[in-house]
């Protein structure tokens, strides 16, 4: 099993950054990806990396914005947010994926997850 530890959320301004980590322990991981969830909103997906290769995939939303890094030594995983803006603000949550194949459309989809961390606080003020 995993455990996922996410930090780095916090305040920040419209058209600031910030970088969000998540630090993984236990059994290595095919995939990690970062979602989040919006009050009142359904989560949705971020970005995700292949933990093995190193393959980056976003959300359109996000992409060109966000970047997802992994650092295999400490076995965790970053998000840099830059440009944020008021719509970004949600709860956002690591996640990591125990299978050993996945399809490119499935990075994107929840349900093939099996690990998840308690979830960071991000607010973007306008």
């Amino acid at each position: 099993q995993v455990q996922l530890v996410e930090s780095g959320g916090g305040l920040v301004q419209a058209g600031n950054s910030l970088r969000l980590s998540c630090a993984a322990s236990g059994r290595s991981s095919f995939a990690m990806g970062w979602f989040r969830q919006a009050p009142g909103k359904e989560r949705e997906f971020v970005a995700a990396i292949n933990w093995s290769f190193g393959s980056t995939y976003y959300a359109d939303s996000v992409k060109g914005r966000f970047t997802i890094s992994r650092d295999n030594a400490k076995n965790t995983v970053y998000l840099q947010m830059n440009s944020l803006k008021p719509e970004d603000a949600a709860v956002y949550y690591c996640a990591a994926a125990g299978r050993s194949y996945m399809r490119r459309i499935d990075y994107a989809q929840g349900d093939e997850y099996d690990y998840w961390g308690q979830g960071t606080q991000v607010t973007v003020s306008s």
